[in-house]
């Protein structure tokens, strides 16, 4: 019995010291760049910021808003992240619903169909040319209508649906429920977990996608936040590459404040892309943990 209690508590302090291990390599890279988003660039170029601010301001925040465009690029962001998330989880979901049903008419070429697609890809010209002609292309919709099918999420979402205890759902078939009722009333509810995984990872990658806008759209007022702080990030380092090719004093003054203002401008505005993510994140993890007790209970 010592010997096991000894082996547990070893187990228990490994564990705990790897957890803790883990946590300070997310929390502490995050914390370096609200650092150096609340200090001054001036300062900033001294070096030695790790965890706080040394001259604390709110200047590189207000700098960044006063960008072009940059509002503008938010209500983008928003609009596709919540529009995108609720009609793609919403088909996805129904989709990997009909999947499970048995009497569904070639349900195993639909599904073949399927999964074959994760195999191939035609490439971004191709892929162009297909958006282009069905006049997605400078519009908004691009960013939403090519993105609510997901095989990898569907696949998630019908295998989560397959756990479901079939009794219940035949139940419901012979008391008179159609399959739309079932699927609102019953797959739904009992299906949160899945759910809030399929839609936190839907979100992020609306949110943090900046490839839809670098490359199908031309509008500065279509292009979502993400692409604006990456063309950001690419002028600047561009400039400042010029600037160390360049020789005398004019040109090392520029590249000195390109360097203060560049660098605590990008932290800044990095903090207000992932803030929202940060924010909602807490709110959905509680469904994680209830995901490990999906299909455990017995019939």
């Amino acid at each position: 019995m010592t010997k096991s209690m000894e082996s547990s508590k070893a187990s228990k302090v490994i564990n705990t010291t790897l957890i803790v291990i883990l946590c300070l390599s997310i929390i502490l890279p995050f914390m370096h760049i609200l650092a150096l988003s609340l200090n001054s660039g001036v300062d900033a170029q001294r070096g030695g910021i790790t965890l706080l601010p040394r001259a604390l301001t709110i200047d590189n925040y207000i700098e960044v808003f006063k960008q072009d465009n940059l509002l503008n690029g938010l209500f983008i962001s928003v609009f596709r992240t919540v529009l995108g998330t609720t009609f793609g989880v919403g088909l996805m979901s129904m989709a990997a619903y009909a999947l499970t049903i048995k009497t569904l008419p070639g349900r195993k070429y639909i599904s073949f169909f399927i999964f074959f697609t994760m195999l191939f890809s035609g490439g971004t010209i191709p892929y162009y040319l297909v958006l282009n002609k069905l006049g997605l292309t400078e519009s908004i919709w691009v960013y939403i209508i090519p993105t609510l099918y997901s095989v990898t999420n569907i696949l998630l979402l019908r295998t989560s649906f397959n756990q479901l205890p079939s009794s219940v759902i035949e139940a419901a078939r012979i008391d008179g429920y159609g399959e739309f009722n079932i699927f609102t009333k019953i797959v739904l509810p009992m299906s949160k977990p899945v759910l809030a995984t399929i839609t936190l990872f839907t979100a992020v990658g609306h949110w943090n996608d900046w490839y839809a806008g670098t490359f199908f759209v031309r509008s500065a007022k279509l292009k979502p936040l993400a692409t604006i702080l990456q063309e950001m990030l690419t002028r600047q380092n561009a400039l400042a590459d010029i600037l160390l090719k360049s020789s005398g004093e004019q040109a090392y003054t520029m590249l000195e404040k390109i360097s203060i203002t560049g660098e605590s401008l990008q932290m800044a505005t990095i903090i207000i892309v992932i803030l929202p993510i940060v924010i909602m994140y807490p709110f959905i993890q509680k469904y994680f943990v209830q995901g490990i007790t999906v299909g455990s209970i017995k019939e």
